[in-house]
């Protein structure tokens, strides 16, 4: 089994930086990718950042030159450093890691006022 467990959510103002960390756990069969997705309020899940087994990551548009994803590829780490926050990044955050199953986090708040 695999565990996720985000931390580092909360409350910003718009143009401000919070930092997303998610640490897994368990019996994790390579190759993986891992990511972050997020929901905002009445919408679907929808994905945000994702690197590959070999490192390659790739964003969603409208974070592309404000958030950044990386990777502690000893521990099966991921963090998510969002700069130049918006509004419209309110949503719930959520990390997930990908094998033959695709497992994910429980989620964390991100707020972002005006």
């Amino acid at each position: 089994q695999v565990q996720l467990v985000e931390s580092g959510g909360g409350l910003a103002q718009a143009g401000g930086s919070l930092k997303l960390s998610c640490a897994a756990s368990g019996r994790i069969v390579l190759p993986k990718e891992m990511g972050w997705y997020r929901q905002p309020p009445g919408k679907q899940r929808e994905v945000v950042a994702l690197i590959s087994s070999d490192g390659i990551v790739s964003y969603r548009n409208s974070v592309k030159g404000r958030f950044t994803l990386s990777r502690d590829t000893g521990r099966n780490n991921i963090y998510l450093q969002m700069n130049n926050l918006k509004p419209e990044d309110t949503a719930v955050y959520y990390c997930s890691l990908n094998t033959s199953t695709t497992y994910w986090g429980q989620g964390t708040q991100v707020t972002v006022s005006s």
